[in-house]
């Protein structure tokens, strides 16, 4: 039976306790059928990891990816008055109607791998507060963002992509990964140039970040707390959705810098909680990789992307499918008639 939603923060967190572990048995099968096709052990190097990843979440020792979601979440950020992002706040509502018509990368990419793509605004006419000047949302604003992604989320999905819109929201990212891992060293290993920052733009980002964390000093040790004074709606939303999937066994292919960061609370909440994620690529966004090792992920690709949306994890659904492809499509040395090493 499928649980109820949560209804508060408490539920929220009482789902840590129910997280389901990875099917060992369906890893063993798949690394049994790998085993025996018409190649040298190892031979597909990480399109092998691809397919027992897949195999342990969807429980089977030939994976599927029949049923691909990709849900973009859209939120305003107030820190956009403070000049820290090279395009006006907007340009969100704006790219919410390209989504739609089918104008965005993110469009022909799910068009491109086959799968199912949604667009989900939260209140873009009302941004997060200023961060800098006090926590970006209330409690209940949290939570409603929390429950939009895990609502996304349908059972039975072979695979999510949690991708973003958000002008200002690598600026968020930023301060809440820093918040979650630390920086010491200052925040600038933090920041990045986001839609393409010139140097005084991005020492006004950096300056807002570092506010913002000693504004919120000594109230950012719970990382859900970290989400409510630092995220955003759509960064809330993308935790949500991690969360429910791995309820759900859906393993999900995480995107860049932000997406990343959504789902870092989750490790931060309880270690092993992103098990039922593989990251997409590393993305041009500074930060990605220092983020990418906080959280124990290594990239499938690196191609210099920083346009979120999801982008990045589309474009690896390509990986995704050929990998499958392989595994399910190979004959077996004996169905070959191939000599075995």
């Amino acid at each position: 039976m499928q649980r109820p939603d949560p209804v508060s923060l408490a539920d929220f967190r009482a789902v840590f306790a129910a997280l389901p572990p990875p099917d060992e048995a369906a890893v063993a099968a798949a690394r049994a059928r790998d085993a025996v096709l018409t190649k040298p052990p190892g031979a597909l190097g990480r399109l092998e990891e691809i397919t027992r990843w897949l195999a342990a979440w969807q429980r089977r020792a030939v994976p599927e990816a029949a049923r691909v979601q990709i849900t973009v979440f859209a939120g305003n950020h107030g820190v956009t008055a403070r000049g820290i992002s090279a395009f006006p706040a907007e340009v969100t509502v704006q790219m919410v109607e390209n989504f739609r018509q089918g104008g965005a990368a993110i469009n022909q990419l799910a068009r491109a791998f086959g799968a199912d793509l949604d667009v989900i605004a939260l209140e873009l006419d009302r941004p997060t507060r200023d961060f800098c000047a006090g926590p970006a949302m209330e409690e209940a604003e949290l939570l409603t963002a929390l429950l939009a992604g895990w609502r996304a989320v349908q059972p039975g999905t072979d695979l999510f992509i949690a991708g973003e819109m958000g002008i200002g929201n690598t600026t968020s990212a930023a301060a809440l990964s820093a918040a979650l891992f630390g920086h010491d060293e200052g925040v600038a290993g933090w920041c990045g140039r986001g839609t393409g920052l010139d140097d005084a733009g991005l020492r006004r980002k950096e300056a807002a970040v570092a506010l913002a964390l000693d504004l919120h000093d000594g109230q950012l040790g719970d990382p859900f707390e970290a989400l409510r004074r630092l995220g955003g709606r759509e960064v809330a939303a993308m935790t949500g959705a991690v969360l429910h999937a791995r309820l759900l066994r859906v393993p999900v292919l995480l995107d860049g810098f932000i997406a990343c960061t959504a789902a870092a609370v989750l490790e931060r909440m309880l270690p092993g909680a992103l098990d039922h994620c593989m990251a997409a690529h590393l993305s041009a966004e500074g930060a990605h990789g220092r983020l990418l090792h906080a959280i124990g992920k290594e990239p499938l690709l690196s191609l210099g992307l920083r346009l979120g949306e999801g982008s990045g994890a589309g474009v690896a659904l390509g990986l995704i499918r050929a990998a499958l492809a392989c595994h399910s499509g190979m004959a077996t040395f004996t169905e070959a008639g191939v000599s075995e090493a």
